[in-house]
């Protein structure tokens, strides 16, 4: 049976390069957000636009059933999400061929440690920790770069992040995810692959 390293962090903390770095299979959990115009999507009072940092705009139930069947079988198909235009443009299939061990990574990871747990399938449940204003610059950096939405919206918006991060990352330890840095990640994920049958 397959298991699943879940890897939070907030935007911009790097949570996608070391999952990259790993070499294992990566699901990319933001790609499970809502589209837009689903009922009750909840939006930021000062931007106007979508909360992106509110796990009602992300769809954990159906993240959790993806990596279960992706886990029992092997592959699975993956929406497509893009922040840009508040929706899914697509899908795309996962294969982990003889992997055991597979890295979620995504703001809301935390979200789903328990029902991931209860499944059998959890191997390990991280949360990146660093600096606020570091991943602030990082964050924005990124958006800019990927025209994600207007420039100015995109420095509102991260400096509201920066301010509410301490917050987001104490959240996903209470939903039973463990603090660590890159380091951590690193060694944490060595020791889910070295573990008989992806177990910790």
């Amino acid at each position: 049976m397959r298991r699943v390293v879940l890897l939070a962090g907030p935007s911009g903390s790097g949570k996608s390069r070391l999952a990259c770095e790993s070499g294992l299979p990566v699901v990319n959990l933001d790609d499970f957000y809502h589209d837009g115009d689903h009922p009750g999507m909840p939006r930021d009072p000062d931007l106007g636009i979508i909360d992106w940092d509110d796990p009602r705009a992300w769809d954990g139930e159906r993240a959790c059933d993806t990596l279960a069947d992706l886990c029992r079988t092997g592959t699975a198909e993956i929406p497509s999400y893009d922040i840009s235009v508040d929706s899914a443009t697509g899908s795309h299939t996962v294969d982990v061929g003889a992997a055991a061990v597979i890295v979620a990574e995504g703001l809301f990871a935390g979200e789903i440690v328990a029902a991931c747990r209860e499944r059998g399938i959890l191997a390990d449940a991280l949360v990146v920790r660093r600096s606020p204003w570091k991943n602030f610059l990082r964050r924005l950096a990124r958006d800019l770069a990927e025209r994600r939405k207007p420039p100015l919206t995109l420095v509102r918006r991260g400096i509201g992040l920066a301010r509410r991060e301490r917050a987001l990352v104490r959240r996903q330890l209470t939903l039973g995810a463990r603090p660590v840095g890159a380091d951590g990640v690193r060694a944490a994920i060595r020791a889910a692959t070295e573990a008989p049958s992806g177990m910790p």
